[in-house]
Order: C-alpha cells, then sequence, then structure tokens
C-alpha cells in the first residue's frame, strides 16, 4: 500500500452516505423485525458459546477488508513521527475508553436515566463502552485525506493500534464494566477477542500477502475493490439485524437513540480537540495533528457492534448503543475534517517548530 496522501481514499458513495444507510437500516429492521419475527428470532438462536456465527461470518466480511488495507511493515516508521504517535496513543488508549465510561455514567446513568428503561441502563453503558475501547482502523485513511494528513503517519498509527488492540481491548472493556459495576463475562469476552480480533488479522494478513504475492500492489488494490462493497453489504445487513430485534424498543422510546447520543458526541468532539491541541502544544506538523486528531475521535464501530451482540445478545440495549455509533461517524467526523481544515493557518502560525 503506498502511503502518499494522494494514494489515501476518497469518501466513496457509500461511505458518504452511511448514516442515510444506517437509517433506511432502521426502518427496514424494525419493519422486517415486525413481519419476519420468526426468521430472525431463528437467527437469533445460531449462536455457539455465546457468539452468533451469523453475526460472526457478517462481522468478518466487515472487519477483513479493512484490515487488509494495513501495512504493518509501517511500524519500522514509528520513530518518523513520535511524537504524534505518542500523542494518539495517549488520547486512543488513555483517554478515550475513561472519558466515554465517564460520560455514559453521568449521562445514561445519571442524567438521562428517567427517560430510558431502568433495566436497559447498564447495558447501554456497556456499550458506549465498547464503542470507545477500540480506534478505528479504516475510515481514518479517508479522514486522513480529506485533510490532507500524512499518510506513513497515518498507516503507521493505524498498524500500531491494531496490535494494542489485539491485546488491551480485553482489559480496558472489563476494568470499565468491572467499575460500571457491570457483570464482565470474561470467557465471553475472550472468545469475543479470539473470533472478532486476533482471527480476522491473521486472515487478514494471508490475505494480503496471497494479494501482494500475486499481483504486487494492483493485486491488491484488485483483491479490495472486489471486498470492499460485501464490507459495507455485510455491516448494513448486520444492522438489519440488530434493528429488528431492537424495533419495540425503538419505538416505546423514539428518544433513545438521541441520548444515546449526547455522550458519543461530547466524546467524539472533546478527544479530537485534546490530540489536535497537544499536537500543536508538541509542535507536530498539522499534516500530523489533524489525522491524530481524527484517529483520536474516531471509533472501531464494526468491533464494538460484534462484541456487544456476544457479551450481551442481538436484542440488547448495549448493541442498540454501539449501533448509534454507526449512525453518527460519517456527518460527525466531516465535521471534525472542517474544524481541522479550517484551522490550518491559525495552527500554522502559532505552532512551535520541532
Amino acid at each position: 500500500m503506498t502511503t502518499s496522501t494522494k494514494s489515501l481514499p476518497k469518501l466513496g458513495f457509500f461511505s458518504r452516505y452511511l448514516s442515510l444507510w444506517v437509517a433506511l437500516c432502521i426502518v427496514a429492521g424494525i419493519g422486517s423485525g415486525h413481519f419476519f419475527a420468526p426468521f430472525f428470532e431463528a437467527v437469533a438462536a445460531l449462536e455457539i458459546a455465546h457468539v452468533n456465527l451469523a453475526v460472526a461470518g457478517l462481522v468478518w466480511v466487515m472487519i477483513i477488508p479493512m484490515l487488509a488495507k494495513i501495512d504493518f511493515g509501517a511500524l519500522t516508521r514509528v520513530g518518523a513521527h513520535w511524537r504524534g504517535v505518542a500523542l494518539t496513543l495517549f488520547v486512543n488508549w488513555g483517554v478515550k475508553p475513561f472519558s466515554m465510561a465517564l460520560l455514559a455514567w453521568l449521562f445514561i446513568g445519571h442524567f438521562f436515566a428517567p427517560w430510558l428503561s431502568a433495566e436497559q441502563i447498564p447495558s447501554y453503558i456497556a456499550g458506549l463502552i465498547l464503542l470507545a475501547a477500540a480506534p478505528c482502523t479504516a475510515m481514518v485513511f479517508v479522514w486522513c485525506h480529506l485533510c490532507d494528513g500524512d499518510g506513513p503517519f497515518t498507516l503507521t498509527q493505524v498498524a500500531l493500534n491494531d496490535i494494542i488492540m489485539v491485546f488491551a481491548f480485553a482489559p480496558i472493556v472489563g476494568l470499565l464494566l468491572g467499575i460500571s459495576s457491570i457483570a464482565v463475562p470474561w470467557n465471553t469476552l475472550a472468545i469475543s477477542v479470539g473470533v472478532y480480533i486476533v482471527a480476522p488479522v491473521l486472515v487478514a494478513r494471508a490475505l494480503r500477502a496471497v494479494a501482494l504475492a500475486r499481483g504486487g500492489d494492483d493485486g491488491l488494490g484488485r483483491t479490495l475493490k472486489v471486498l470492499n462493497p460485501l464490507s459495507m453489504v455485510a455491516l448494513l445487513t448486520t444492522l438489519v439485524f440488530l434493528f429488528a430485534f431492537q424495533g419495540d424498543q425503538i419505538m416505546a422510546q423514539p428518544l433513545v437513540i438521541v441520548l444515546l447520543a449526547v455522550p458519543i458526541l461530547i466524546q467524539v468532539y472533546a478527544n479530537a480537540a485534546l490530540a489536535y491541541f497537544l499536537g500543536r502544544k508538541l509542535g507536530v506538523a498539522h499534516s500530523v495533528a489533524g489525522p491524530a486528531a481524527l484517529i483520536g475521535a474516531s471509533n472501531f464501530f464494526e468491533l464494538a457492534v460484534a462484541a456487544a451482540i456476544s457479551l450481551f445478545g442481538l436484542n440488547s440495549g448495549a448493541a442498540l448503543a454501539t449501533v448509534v455509533g454507526v449512525l453518527v461517524e460519517v456527518p460527525v467526523m466531516l465535521s471534525v475534517v472542517r474544524a481541522v481544515n479550517a484551522s490550518r493557518s491559525w495552527y500554522l502560525a502559532t505552532a512551535r517548530r520541532r
């Protein structure tokens, strides 16, 4: 994979209107759940060790093309942008999961509690924690392109985050769920990490190696061109399943999606601002600070959806909370891109040079 910003992907048709597709999935899912309830009940019953087989298959189709884009050879270039890498790691792993847990506890557990189902509140909080526990691995390349970011830095940071995620996701989730007084199903959590992180990473590495061996960068590009649309279809199909099971709850509490979006929005903007201003303080180039802010703010929502389903079930509040993250992802991140671009002259005029 080349690493110049010119080679990074533009926002494609499906990605540009992702929030619209999610909204349509809400309608389709609620309607399908009402008219085809026996089918979705059968899908929910397809489980082994609390892992839903249908969803697991869909998540693999979702995640593997994204992971196949990552060149772990980029890790040899960590030293070239060590300040940007350090501040992004700090925000991704030292701030974001914990700030989301705090916001979820404040807003969902207290401020908005009167308008939410008391039985689902712990599950909503768990879903928000899962959403923030892993940084995005794919869409950040799009955000980097749109803010004219440094391609090698973005690639290096994403590759490093992927490696850390294999080891840190389960401990962080377990810690924050425990602090939030939510029972931690450790066996299921360990299985989820294996099914949704370790196995897809290994398959993606093998797929990438085969594609490169057969056709070089062009061969990899052709492979990803075929797989990327399947990834989007798998994501949307999973969302239809989720809303098919959540339909009654959503219809009974139409404000639930709006209320769940509030801590997500605060968390995204706060972490983006923190990473951006830390970049300025550390004197990193704007082409690094911009992607750092976007990597620090975005979430690996595909993993969050899958983990929520495995840990709490298809019809859980946790699954719904992670889907709200998908709903707001594109418009919110585009607004962060606009803020980064609009402040470029201010950043360049005041940043301390290295």
